[in-house]
């Protein structure tokens, strides 16, 4: 991103006589999180940003003038989040209808950008299918972050792209799973509700800020910072996560509707 956000910080705060791990004790952040601000190689999230103006007196100048990295291949209200996932040490997602962006094969994220209405070109949908599969290159770091899918098992008998596309989504998730890289877990038909049936939710955990949590609707998707808030979804979650299927089975589950799609391994 521009580095216009971070000068202007640290300006205020050596304006203010104030060192960063002083400005972080008095906005309730650590060191590191204002030195990455600083530099540029992060944006704080709209909470972090109030506490900034209110340690500085800035009004609500670092509130109202955050940042965008988004270049227009994905979602305004997810970019936020893409940022995000990027620094988490932890991520847990919880799918609904699709299967989570991080996991998607190219094919399976090239069907479902392709439903996008209006319709897009096909150079503009093979931009935000790069855009996808870059986020995944995170689980080319064998421990970080490490990272817990819980699925519906909906997502599962949604025929995507057909049943070969499926076949293969399916199967690059067990195969995750098997070499340890992820846990997945399935939410089965017959537990009827669960808590996160309203929509998709992932919880990501940083080495230097509190957790944040992203839920998404149609077309909407929110940043979640207040701890209450957080805390809050982080229960859902693992009430469900509870009534889940445990890992093998799951993976069992995941291999045999791969198999009724037409996957022979």
């Amino acid at each position: 991103m521009s580095n216009t956000y971070g000068d202007w910080l640290r300006a205020q705060r050596e304006a203010a006589g104030l060192t960063q791990q002083e400005l972080a004790d008095a906005a309730i952040m650590t060191r590191s999180h204002i030195s990455h601000i600083e530099a540029g190689r992060r944006i704080p999230s709209e909470e972090d940003a109030r506490r900034l103006d209110k340690a500085l007196n800035t009004g609500n100048v670092l509130s109202s003038f955050l940042p965008s990295r988004n270049d227009g291949t994905v979602a305004d209200h997810f970019e936020p989040a893409r940022q995000l996932e990027q620094q988490a040490t932890m991520i847990r997602e919880f799918a609904h209808n699709f299967v989570p962006g991080l996991l998607q094969t190219e094919r399976y994220a090239r069907a479902v950008l392709g439903s996008a209405f209006p319709p897009t070109s096909d150079e503009e949908r093979d931009k935000n299918v790069v855009t996808r599969l870059e986020r995944a290159k995170i689980l080319n770091d064998p421990v970080t972050p490490v990272v817990w899918a819980l699925l519906d098992e909906a997502v599962l008998h949604r025929p995507v792209g057909g049943p070969d596309v499926m076949a293969e989504q399916l199967m690059h998730i067990v195969r995750l799973a098997e070499t340890e890289r992820i846990r997945v877990h399935v939410m089965p038909f017959a537990l009827g509700l669960h808590p996160l049936m309203d929509g998709m939710l992932t919880l990501m955990w940083f080495e230097d800020q509190p957790p944040l949590a992203y839920s998404e609707g149609v077309s909407m998707g929110k940043v979640h910072d207040s701890p209450s808030v957080v805390r809050k979804l982080q229960s859902r979650y693992d009430l469900a996560l509870s009534d889940a299927l445990p890992l093998k089975e799951s993976q069992a589950l995941l291999r045999a509707t791969a198999k009724e799609y037409g996957h022979h391994d």
